[in-house]
Protein backbone atom coordinates (compact mmCIF):
# COMPACT_ATOMS: atom_id res chain seq x y z
CA UNK A 1 0.00 0.00 0.00
CA UNK A 2 2.77 2.40 0.68
CA UNK A 3 4.59 1.92 -2.75
CA UNK A 4 1.18 2.33 -4.05
CA UNK A 5 0.93 5.79 -2.43
CA UNK A 6 4.78 6.84 -2.98
CA UNK A 7 4.31 6.10 -6.56
CA UNK A 8 0.87 7.85 -7.03
CA UNK A 9 2.38 10.92 -5.46
CA UNK A 10 5.67 10.31 -7.73
CA UNK A 11 3.16 10.32 -10.82
CA UNK A 12 1.00 13.64 -9.33
CA UNK A 13 3.98 15.67 -9.01
CA UNK A 14 5.20 14.79 -12.54
CA UNK A 15 2.18 15.79 -13.87
CA UNK A 16 2.01 19.09 -11.74
CA UNK A 17 5.04 20.05 -12.54
CA UNK A 18 4.92 19.33 -16.12
CA UNK A 19 1.87 20.74 -16.33
CA UNK A 20 0.97 23.87 -19.38
CA UNK A 21 1.36 27.03 -18.09
CA UNK A 22 -2.00 28.23 -17.41
CA UNK A 23 -1.56 32.07 -17.26
CA UNK A 24 0.50 31.84 -20.15
CA UNK A 25 -3.07 31.36 -22.43
CA UNK A 26 -4.45 34.49 -24.29
CA UNK A 27 -8.02 34.11 -21.72
CA UNK A 28 -5.31 34.63 -18.85
CA UNK A 29 -3.82 37.46 -20.89
CA UNK A 30 -6.79 38.94 -21.92
CA UNK A 31 -8.14 39.14 -18.39
CA UNK A 32 -4.81 40.65 -17.10
CA UNK A 33 -5.83 43.58 -19.54
CA UNK A 34 -9.13 44.05 -18.26
CA UNK A 35 -7.92 44.50 -14.68
CA UNK A 36 -4.42 46.36 -15.05
CA UNK A 37 -4.53 50.14 -15.33
CA UNK A 38 -0.85 50.98 -15.36
CA UNK A 39 0.76 48.25 -17.48
CA UNK A 40 -0.24 45.80 -20.55
CA UNK A 41 0.36 41.83 -20.67
CA UNK A 42 1.64 40.21 -23.69
CA UNK A 43 2.78 36.88 -24.98
CA UNK A 44 6.25 36.16 -24.02
CA UNK A 45 6.32 32.91 -23.79
CA UNK A 46 4.64 30.04 -25.90
CA UNK A 47 1.40 28.96 -24.39
CA UNK A 48 2.47 25.42 -24.37
CA UNK A 49 5.15 26.30 -22.36
CA UNK A 50 5.12 24.09 -19.16
CA UNK A 51 5.02 26.09 -15.44
CA UNK A 52 8.01 24.24 -14.72
CA UNK A 53 9.88 25.85 -16.89
CA UNK A 54 8.68 29.15 -15.67
CA UNK A 55 9.61 28.13 -12.28
CA UNK A 56 13.25 27.09 -13.08
CA UNK A 57 14.30 30.37 -14.13
CA UNK A 58 13.07 31.70 -11.09
CA UNK A 59 16.21 31.59 -8.50
CA UNK A 60 16.57 34.19 -6.09
CA UNK A 61 16.30 33.80 -2.28
CA UNK A 62 16.89 37.06 -1.70
CA UNK A 63 12.98 38.26 -1.38
CA UNK A 64 13.09 39.28 2.31
CA UNK A 65 12.61 41.85 5.22
CA UNK A 66 14.92 43.65 7.61
CA UNK A 67 14.92 41.50 10.58
CA UNK A 68 17.76 41.71 13.64
CA UNK A 69 20.06 38.78 11.84
CA UNK A 70 21.01 40.98 8.80
CA UNK A 71 20.79 44.44 10.25
CA UNK A 72 24.09 44.94 10.22
CA UNK A 73 24.77 44.29 7.39
CA UNK A 74 22.22 47.46 6.32
CA UNK A 75 24.08 50.63 4.77
CA UNK A 76 22.52 53.55 6.66
CA UNK A 77 20.41 56.34 4.20
CA UNK A 78 23.30 59.40 5.32
CA UNK A 79 26.78 56.96 4.27
CA UNK A 80 28.71 58.54 2.51
CA UNK A 81 26.75 59.76 -0.24
CA UNK A 82 26.93 63.46 0.99
CA UNK A 83 23.92 66.03 -0.03
CA UNK A 84 22.87 63.60 -3.37
CA UNK A 85 20.34 65.46 -5.47
CA UNK A 86 17.97 62.93 -6.59
CA UNK A 87 16.14 63.82 -10.12
CA UNK A 88 12.85 62.50 -10.92
CA UNK A 89 13.86 60.48 -13.30
CA UNK A 90 17.04 58.41 -13.72
CA UNK A 91 18.70 55.95 -16.27
CA UNK A 92 22.14 54.56 -15.70
CA UNK A 93 22.92 53.84 -18.92
CA UNK A 94 22.52 58.03 -19.80
CA UNK A 95 24.46 58.58 -16.57
CA UNK A 96 27.54 56.73 -17.92
CA UNK A 97 27.03 56.05 -21.68
CA UNK A 98 30.44 54.82 -21.80
CA UNK A 99 29.64 51.58 -20.01
CA UNK A 100 28.62 49.55 -22.77
CA UNK A 101 27.53 46.79 -20.11
CA UNK A 102 24.91 48.40 -18.49
CA UNK A 103 21.98 48.20 -21.26
CA UNK A 104 23.26 44.36 -22.01
CA UNK A 105 20.11 41.95 -21.76
CA UNK A 106 21.47 38.33 -20.50
CA UNK A 107 20.33 35.13 -20.70
CA UNK A 108 20.43 32.94 -18.45
CA UNK A 109 18.90 29.93 -20.37
CA UNK A 110 17.49 26.89 -18.90
CA UNK A 111 19.25 27.26 -14.95
CA UNK A 112 17.36 29.39 -12.00
CA UNK A 113 20.89 32.03 -12.04
CA UNK A 114 19.29 34.89 -12.03
CA UNK A 115 20.88 35.49 -8.55
CA UNK A 116 24.12 35.21 -10.73
CA UNK A 117 23.10 37.10 -13.88
CA UNK A 118 22.18 39.92 -11.82
CA UNK A 119 24.92 40.21 -9.38
CA UNK A 120 27.51 39.68 -11.61
CA UNK A 121 26.32 42.10 -13.90
CA UNK A 122 25.87 44.73 -11.64
CA UNK A 123 29.46 44.43 -10.20
CA UNK A 124 30.78 44.64 -14.01
CA UNK A 125 28.63 47.65 -14.29
CA UNK A 126 30.19 49.58 -11.03
CA UNK A 127 33.66 48.21 -11.88
CA UNK A 128 32.89 50.20 -15.27
CA UNK A 129 31.89 53.10 -13.14
CA UNK A 130 34.31 53.28 -10.72
CA UNK A 131 36.87 52.86 -13.73
CA UNK A 132 35.81 55.86 -15.86
CA UNK A 133 35.47 52.70 -18.35
CA UNK A 134 38.80 51.53 -18.44
CA UNK A 135 37.11 48.59 -16.88
CA UNK A 136 33.90 47.89 -19.71
CA UNK A 137 32.98 44.08 -19.91
CA UNK A 138 31.47 41.65 -18.23
CA UNK A 139 32.00 39.51 -15.38
CA UNK A 140 31.74 35.83 -15.06
CA UNK A 141 27.59 34.54 -14.32
CA UNK A 142 29.60 31.07 -15.06
CA UNK A 143 32.23 31.53 -11.81
CA UNK A 144 29.72 33.02 -9.38
CA UNK A 145 26.96 30.19 -10.43
CA UNK A 146 29.11 27.01 -10.11
CA UNK A 147 31.52 27.70 -8.17
CA UNK A 148 30.25 29.57 -5.00
CA UNK A 149 28.93 26.57 -2.89
CA UNK A 150 28.07 28.44 0.13
CA UNK A 151 25.97 31.05 -2.54
CA UNK A 152 22.98 28.18 -2.70
CA UNK A 153 22.64 25.68 -5.29
CA UNK A 154 23.77 26.86 -8.51
CA UNK A 155 20.60 26.47 -11.54
CA UNK A 156 18.66 25.37 -8.70
CA UNK A 157 19.10 29.13 -7.04
CA UNK A 158 20.86 31.35 -4.63
CA UNK A 159 21.12 34.38 -2.50
CA UNK A 160 22.45 37.78 -3.82
CA UNK A 161 24.12 38.94 -0.68
CA UNK A 162 26.11 35.93 -0.61
CA UNK A 163 27.46 36.24 -4.00
CA UNK A 164 28.17 40.13 -2.98
CA UNK A 165 30.20 38.23 -0.12
CA UNK A 166 31.95 36.42 -2.52
CA UNK A 167 32.96 39.22 -4.56
CA UNK A 168 34.81 41.00 -1.30
CA UNK A 169 36.46 37.87 -0.18
CA UNK A 170 37.12 35.46 -3.55
CA UNK A 171 36.78 37.97 -5.99
CA UNK A 172 35.19 36.70 -9.79
CA UNK A 173 36.87 36.96 -13.28
CA UNK A 174 35.40 38.12 -16.21
CA UNK A 175 33.07 36.05 -18.52
CA UNK A 176 31.03 37.09 -21.62
CA UNK A 177 27.76 35.92 -22.70
CA UNK A 178 27.68 31.92 -24.03
CA UNK A 179 30.21 31.24 -26.99
CA UNK A 180 31.25 34.64 -26.75
CA UNK A 181 34.82 33.47 -26.10
CA UNK A 182 35.08 37.06 -23.96
CA UNK A 183 37.24 37.07 -20.89
CA UNK A 184 38.27 34.46 -18.85
CA UNK A 185 35.13 32.43 -18.15
CA UNK A 186 31.81 32.89 -20.57
CA UNK A 187 28.71 31.91 -19.76
CA UNK A 188 28.28 27.81 -20.45
CA UNK A 189 24.01 27.70 -20.29
CA UNK A 190 22.80 27.78 -23.81
CA UNK A 191 20.37 30.66 -24.31
CA UNK A 192 16.86 29.98 -24.65
CA UNK A 193 16.08 32.72 -27.57
CA UNK A 194 12.68 31.95 -29.62
CA UNK A 195 12.42 30.64 -33.07
CA UNK A 196 11.06 31.73 -35.98
CA UNK A 197 7.92 30.19 -34.62
CA UNK A 198 7.65 32.39 -31.57
CA UNK A 199 8.10 29.20 -29.76
CA UNK A 200 10.90 29.40 -27.22
CA UNK A 201 13.62 26.98 -27.60
CA UNK A 202 13.96 25.54 -24.07
CA UNK A 203 10.69 24.83 -23.56
CA UNK A 204 10.47 21.02 -22.70
CA UNK A 205 13.74 20.51 -22.05
CA UNK A 206 15.27 19.78 -18.22
CA UNK A 207 16.74 21.79 -16.67
CA UNK A 208 20.56 22.63 -17.06
CA UNK A 209 22.26 20.15 -14.52
CA UNK A 210 25.02 22.24 -12.02
CA UNK A 211 28.44 22.59 -14.26
CA UNK A 212 31.72 21.80 -12.58
CA UNK A 213 33.35 24.51 -10.89
CA UNK A 214 36.29 25.54 -13.29
CA UNK A 215 39.10 26.79 -12.02
CA UNK A 216 41.21 28.24 -15.20
CA UNK A 217 40.21 30.63 -18.33
CA UNK A 218 38.68 28.71 -21.01
CA UNK A 219 37.58 31.82 -23.11
CA UNK A 220 40.63 34.28 -23.33
CA UNK A 221 43.41 31.60 -22.54
CA UNK A 222 45.77 34.92 -22.57
CA UNK A 223 44.50 35.61 -18.95
CA UNK A 224 45.75 34.38 -15.67
CA UNK A 225 43.10 32.96 -13.42
CA UNK A 226 44.57 34.13 -10.63
CA UNK A 227 45.27 37.65 -12.02
CA UNK A 228 41.68 38.30 -13.46
CA UNK A 229 39.67 38.27 -10.53
CA UNK A 230 38.15 41.55 -9.55
CA UNK A 231 37.10 42.20 -6.00
CA UNK A 232 34.33 44.64 -4.18
CA UNK A 233 35.52 46.02 -0.40
CA UNK A 234 31.93 44.99 0.67
CA UNK A 235 28.70 43.64 0.23
CA UNK A 236 25.38 45.25 1.89
CA UNK A 237 21.51 45.13 1.80
CA UNK A 238 20.61 48.87 1.05
CA UNK A 239 17.53 50.43 2.94
CA UNK A 240 14.91 51.69 0.26
CA UNK A 241 15.52 55.27 1.36
CA UNK A 242 19.17 54.71 0.10
CA UNK A 243 18.69 52.89 -3.01
CA UNK A 244 18.72 55.96 -4.98
CA UNK A 245 21.77 57.64 -4.08
CA UNK A 246 23.62 54.32 -3.57
CA UNK A 247 23.20 54.24 -7.61
CA UNK A 248 23.69 57.23 -8.29
CA UNK A 249 26.91 56.85 -6.82
CA UNK A 250 28.27 53.87 -7.65
CA UNK A 251 25.68 52.37 -10.04
CA UNK A 252 23.16 49.09 -10.80
CA UNK A 253 22.39 47.24 -8.32
CA UNK A 254 20.89 44.05 -7.54
CA UNK A 255 17.43 43.59 -6.51
CA UNK A 256 14.92 40.57 -5.61
CA UNK A 257 11.08 40.31 -5.55
CA UNK A 258 8.14 38.09 -5.27
CA UNK A 259 6.98 36.76 -8.84
CA UNK A 260 3.13 35.87 -9.69
CA UNK A 261 1.77 34.22 -12.69
CA UNK A 262 0.81 37.27 -13.85
CA UNK A 263 4.48 38.83 -14.60
CA UNK A 264 5.52 36.43 -16.97
CA UNK A 265 3.38 38.03 -19.45
CA UNK A 266 4.64 41.58 -18.69
CA UNK A 267 4.89 43.92 -21.96
CA UNK A 268 5.05 47.51 -20.87
CA UNK A 269 3.82 50.02 -18.33
CA UNK A 270 4.52 50.30 -14.78
CA UNK A 271 4.14 46.71 -13.38
CA UNK A 272 1.76 46.24 -10.29
CA UNK A 273 0.37 42.96 -9.29
CA UNK A 274 -2.51 41.49 -10.06
CA UNK A 275 -5.15 41.41 -7.16
CA UNK A 276 -5.91 37.62 -7.61
CA UNK A 277 -2.42 36.41 -8.84
CA UNK A 278 -0.64 33.39 -7.54
CA UNK A 279 2.93 33.58 -6.55
CA UNK A 280 5.58 31.71 -8.20
CA UNK A 281 8.84 32.27 -6.86
CA UNK A 282 11.68 34.54 -6.39
CA UNK A 283 13.52 36.59 -9.14
CA UNK A 284 16.92 38.64 -8.97
CA UNK A 285 17.20 41.53 -11.62
CA UNK A 286 19.45 44.64 -11.80
CA UNK A 287 18.00 47.62 -11.17
CA UNK A 288 19.62 51.07 -13.15
CA UNK A 289 17.12 53.84 -12.51
CA UNK A 290 13.33 54.70 -11.70
CA UNK A 291 10.63 57.99 -12.78
CA UNK A 292 7.43 58.19 -12.71
CA UNK A 293 4.64 57.22 -15.75
CA UNK A 294 1.48 58.98 -15.82
CA UNK A 295 2.34 59.68 -11.74
CA UNK A 296 2.76 55.95 -10.77
CA UNK A 297 6.61 56.14 -9.43
CA UNK A 298 8.68 53.06 -10.90
CA UNK A 299 12.24 51.59 -10.72
CA UNK A 300 13.69 51.00 -14.25
CA UNK A 301 14.89 46.69 -14.37
CA UNK A 302 17.08 44.46 -16.62
CA UNK A 303 15.40 41.02 -16.88
CA UNK A 304 17.45 38.10 -17.63
CA UNK A 305 15.13 36.43 -20.01
CA UNK A 306 16.78 37.98 -23.33
CA UNK A 307 14.98 40.80 -25.39
CA UNK A 308 12.58 38.64 -26.56
CA UNK A 309 10.57 38.95 -23.34
CA UNK A 310 8.86 42.22 -22.52
CA UNK A 311 9.84 45.68 -23.24
CA UNK A 312 12.58 44.34 -24.87
CA UNK A 313 14.16 42.61 -22.10
CA UNK A 314 13.36 45.90 -19.89
CA UNK A 315 10.73 46.36 -17.27
CA UNK A 316 9.50 48.75 -14.89
CA UNK A 317 7.87 47.88 -11.56
CA UNK A 318 6.19 49.93 -9.02
CA UNK A 319 8.31 51.81 -6.48
CA UNK A 320 8.00 52.97 -2.98
CA UNK A 321 5.04 50.78 -1.55
CA UNK A 322 7.18 47.57 -1.59
CA UNK A 323 5.73 45.87 -4.70
CA UNK A 324 6.47 42.14 -4.57
CA UNK A 325 8.66 42.84 -1.80
CA UNK A 326 11.22 44.90 -4.48
CA UNK A 327 12.16 48.03 -1.88
CA UNK A 328 13.18 46.07 0.93
CA UNK A 329 15.10 43.08 -1.31
CA UNK A 330 18.10 44.94 -2.58
CA UNK A 331 22.26 44.63 -2.50
CA UNK A 332 25.06 45.53 -3.55
CA UNK A 333 29.08 45.77 -3.30
CA UNK A 334 31.38 48.61 -3.66
CA UNK A 335 34.44 47.82 -6.32
CA UNK A 336 38.32 47.51 -5.14
CA UNK A 337 39.76 49.39 -8.39
CA UNK A 338 43.58 49.52 -7.12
Amino acid sequence: MARVLMLLSVIFVSVYMTEQAYFLEKDFIDNINAQATTWKAGVNFDPKTSKEHIMKLLGSRGVQIPNKNNMNLYKSEDAEYDNTYIPRFFDARRKWRHCSTIGRVRDQGNCGSCWAVATSSAFADRLCVATNADFNELLSAEEITFCCHTCGFGCNGGYPIKAWKRFSKKGLVTGGDYKSGEGCEPYRVPPCPNDDQGNNTCAGKPMESNHRCTRMCYGDQDLDFDEDHRYTRDYYYLTYGSIQKDVMTYGPIEASFDVYDDFPSYKSGVYVKSENASYLGGHAVKLIGWGEEYGVPYWLMVNSWNEDWGDHGFFKIQRGTNECGVDNSTTAGVPVTN
